[in-house]
């Protein structure tokens, strides 16, 4: 398990190759990416702020749920904050289970749990304005 809050772009290449292990069939990774439609503008970059040791422990903690109630060999979550331009990860997501609906469960019960929970907070940036987004 890996989990990690980084002003730095997300190297997922070196974090699947850790998630190799032989008692995994199935990895369902997650990429989120900075798009640039968003609510009817053109989004120029984002900017993430979080409060990083809070954080952590909460993407801990949203590991722990899933390896408590579902099947998984290892999780990977990293988020990142700072400037993120467009077409850029800004969250990957990675679960190793023996079986692929356990990998999918995982996956999907933590990308809903960290718009719930997780104490980071995303800024949209376009052309001529700014706004904090709040909520899921």
């Amino acid at each position: 398990m890996y989990y990690a809050i980084t002003d730095q772009p997300i190297q997922t290449d070196a974090l699947l190759k850790e998630m190799l292990v032989d008692t995994s069939g199935a990895i369902v990774t997650f990429y989120g990416i900075v798009r640039r439609p968003s609510r009817g503008r053109d989004v120029l970059y984002l900017e993430y702020s979080a409060y990083d040791s809070m954080a952590r422990s909460v993407l801990e903690q949203i590991g722990q749920e899933v390896y408590a109630s579902m099947e998984v060999d290892r999780i990977v979550i990293v988020h990142r904050t700072g400037h993120i331009e467009v077409g850029a990860t800004s969250i990957f997501i990675a679960v190793a289970a023996p079986h692929r609906q356990a990998a999918f469960d995982g996956c999907s019960h933590i990308i809903e749990r960290i718009k719930q929970i997780l104490p980071v907070w995303k800024k949209e940036v376009w052309e001529g304005g700014e706004e904090w987004i709040h909520g899921a």
